[in-house]
C-alpha cells in the first residue's frame, strides 16, 4: 500500500460509480471510470454526461473515461468497486489477474451473494485474497444528490482503522462528510438489508396506506436489520447510526429510491417481472431478499416483513394479503 493515493479508478460506470467520479474529481484527483461497454464509453466522451445513470451532471475533464479494465487497474492506488452485487461476480473473476499489493480497494457495493450468503467484502476476498487492503463505503446517499454538491454523509469501514482515514481523507468535503467505523458487517449488512425493508415500504405506499404505516415498516424493519446483523456478528449500535437507521430512512422515503419504487410499483398490482424489464438501474434488494430469507433461516432470525416481502416477489402473494398477514400475527412485547 502506497503512502500516499494519487490516482483513482472507479470500477463500474453507473450512478452512483459515476457520482463518486465525479466527486473525487472535484476533491482534486485524477480519476478513471470504467465502463464494460465500450460504445456507451466512447458515448460518454463525446458528450462528457452519463445520460443513462446520471442525466444532467457534466463530467469533469479530469474523469477520464476507459473500457480499458487493465489500464483502469494498473493506473489506481485507489480501486472503487461500483459493479451492482448482480454483477460483481463476472466483475471479481476478471480483476483477479492484477496484483493489489500497493493498492487499496474501496466496495461501495449494497447487497448480500444470494447462493454463497457472504457480504460483499467476504466475497471480494475470496476472489481477490485475504491480503488486499480493503474498505467499504456505505451511507444514506441517493447518488443525483450526492452529485449536486446536496449536503450528504457516509460512513467508510475497516477493520484496519489506517485505512479508513487515509480514505475518509479523500472523500471529505464541504458537502460529503465522512465518518470512519471499524464494524464492517454491520455497516456492510445496513446497507444491504435496508433496501429490503424499502420495498416494503414502497408496497405500504402503492396500497395508498399512510406515515402510520411506514413509521411502523421503518422501526420494525429496523429491528429486523438489527437482529439479523447481531446474530452475524455486526454491533447493534452500527444498525442506528448512518448506514443503518439514516440509510434506511433516505431510501424508504425518497422518491427517487428504485428499492422503494419496485415496491410501490407492486403494492399497485403490477407484476416483478414487468416492473423490472422497464428498469435500467438495478433495485438491490430484489436480489438481496433471497439472501435474506435464506439468512433469516440459517441464524434462525424472526424476520416478518422481509418474509412477505420475499413472498410478494417470489411466491406471488398478494400485498394486501402480506400486509393483513402481518398485522394479524400473534401478539407480543415490542
Amino acid at each position: 500500500m502506497k503512502a500516499a493515493i494519487q490516482n483513482i479508478s472507479v470500477i463500474g460506470d453507473g450512478g452512483w460509480g459515476t457520482t463518486l467520479a465525479v466527486h473525487l474529481a472535484k476533491n482534486g484527483y485524477p480519476v478513471t471510470l470504467w465502463g464494460a461497454f465500450p460504445d456507451y464509453v466512447r458515448q460518454m466522451q463525446k458528450s462528457r454526461v452519463n445520460s443513462k445513470f446520471l442525466p444532467g451532471i457534466r463530467l469533469p475533464k479530469s474523469v477520464r473515461l476507459s473500457a480499458d479494465l487493465t489500464e483502469a487497474v494498473n493506473s489506481a492506488d485507489l480501486l472503487v468497486l461500483a459493479t451492482p452485487s448482480k454483477y460483481i461476480g463476472p466483475t471479481l473473476k476478471n480483476l483477479k489477474k492484477f496484483d493489489y499489493k500497493d493498492k487499496i480497494i474501496l466496495s461501495v457495493i449494497k447487497g448480500i451473494d444470494t447462493t454463497k450468503l457472504l457480504r460483499m467484502s467476504q466475497l471480494i476476498h475470496s476472489s481477490l485474497g485475504h491480503n488486499i487492503h480493503l474498505a467499504v463505503l456505505s451511507g444514506p446517499t441517493i447518488a443525483p444528490e450526492v452529485a449536486r454538491g446536496i449536503p450528504s454523509t457516509a460512513v467508510i469501514a475497516a477493520r484496519n482503522l489506517k485505512i479508513a482515514k487515509k480514505i475518509q481523507h479523500i472523500f471529505n468535503s464541504q458537502t460529503f462528510r465522512i465518518y470512519t467505523n471499524n464494524d464492517l458487517a454491520g455497516v456492510e449488512l445496513g446497507g444491504s438489508l435496508k433496501n429490503v425493508i424499502a420495498i416494503a415500504c414502497g408496497v405500504c405506499d402503492g396500497l395508498g396506506f399512510g406515515s402510520n404505516t411506514k413509521a411502523a415498516i421503518l422501526s420494525r424493519g429496523l429491528a429486523e436489520m438489527a437482529r439479523l446483523g447481531q446474530a452475524m456478528g455486526a454491533k447493534a449500535k452500527t444498525f442506528f447510526g448512518l448506514t443503518g437507521l439514516g440509510d434506511l430512512v433516505t431510501t424508504c422515503v425518497s422518491p427517487k429510491s428504485r428499492n422503494r419504487g419496485v415496491g410501490e410499483a407492486l403494492g399497485r398490482g403490477h407484476k416483478i417481472r414487468d416492473i423490472l424489464s422497464k428498469m435500467s438501474m438495478v433495485a438491490e434488494g430484489v436480489e438481496t431478499v433471497k439472501a435474506v430469507y435464506k439468512l433469516s433461516k440459517k441464524y434462525r432470525v424472526s424476520m416478518p416483513i422481509s418474509t412477505e416481502v420475499y413472498n410478494i416477489i417470489y411466491k406471488n402473494k398478494k400485498p394486501r394479503q402480506a400486509v393483513q398477514d402481518l398485522m394479524t400475527r400473534s401478539a407480543k412485547a415490542e
